[in-house]
């Protein structure tokens, strides 16, 4: 493994897909061989091209990679990457989007404490934000409400029948208490402004020592993941995508759905093969 190269990717929807998020829009016969990456119940949830476990696990042999997500611990542990042995598992790994720091699969408790305090002396609390999505947030397409890790809150909502002005209302009021609103497929999260995966990746580039870092994400809460990396990219879907957000360094695709995995993973080791020949 070159320890220049660091590389951070969220998972749902950047690269691993649900059913839903396949997008699947040509014939059947021309369809991708899937591979499952996480299963529940007993039921396949998350797939990735075979393709692109195939170039995931040559990445995993060249660089540090680590899946930066928004996930909790118990969701990404669900999840079994392709990696270069059996039973591999990334040595970092940011979940709770940046709330929990993994080092070989374990919780750094040195990296919570920091957390902690930051969220303490930064934003409104957790339970301020928790009633105001209970006095907001309409049964009639609201399906779930949960609380993350004691750090942030999500709903599952039917997300056709939101009203409008609902979220914008919801991001300003938020935004006054130092929160961020983000809409990712069916999930509305609310999550402490301070609580980012690019200061979980700024801690793992520090005890790495990494030169080189690229990102990969979808969503408002990865657009500080794509800022904080040497290069980035986003997927013609999702979040970014659909405000046309885009920045020097980060490359939006037009692939969309899972192909759009392949071609992020794609497009990555070939930047880091190309360091390394350069290295030779």
């Amino acid at each position: 493994m070159d320890s220049r190269f660091l590389v951070a990717s969220d998972l749902d929807r950047t690269l691993i897909y649900s059913n839903r998020a396949l997008a699947l829009e040509m014939p059947d016969r021309l369809a991708p061989r899937l591979l499952a990456v996480e299963v529940h119940d007993g039921r396949a949830l998350s797939f990735m091209t075979e393709d692109a476990a195939e170039l995931l696990v040559e990445l995993t042999t060249l660089a540090a990679f680590v899946p930066a997500t928004t996930r909790t611990r118990a969701q990404y542990e669900r999840v079994h990457l392709p990696g270069p042995t059996p039973g591999w598992i990334p040595e970092y790994a940011i979940c709770a989007n940046g709330g929990h720091l993994l080092v070989n699969g374990v919780p750094d408790e040195d990296w919570q404490a920091e957390v902690g305090a930051r969220l303490a002396a930064s934003c409104a609390p957790l339970a301020e934000v928790v009633e105001h999505l209970a006095i907001t947030a309409d049964p009639e397409w609201t399906h779930k409400r949960r609380v993350a890790e004691d750090l942030f809150a999500y709903l599952v909502v039917e997300r056709a029948e939101l009203p409008d002005g609902w979220l914008a209302e919801l991001t300003g009021w938020c935004e006054e208490r130092g929160w961020t609103v983000s809409l990712q497929g069916r999930k509305v999260y609310a999550v402490p402004s301070p609580l980012t995966k690019s200061a979980a990746l700024a801690e793992v580039e520090r005890r790495t020592g990494a030169a080189t870092v690229l990102s990969a994400g979808d969503s408002l809460l990865d657009a500080e993941l794509l800022l904080a990396a040497d290069h980035g990219w986003r997927p013609g879907h999702g979040e970014l995508a659909e405000t046309n957000w885009t920045a020097p360094g980060v490359t939006a695709l037009n692939r969309i759905g899972v192909s759009a995995g392949e071609e992020i993973v794609r497009q990555i080791l070939a930047r880091v093969r190309a360091g390394a020949s350069v290295r030779v």
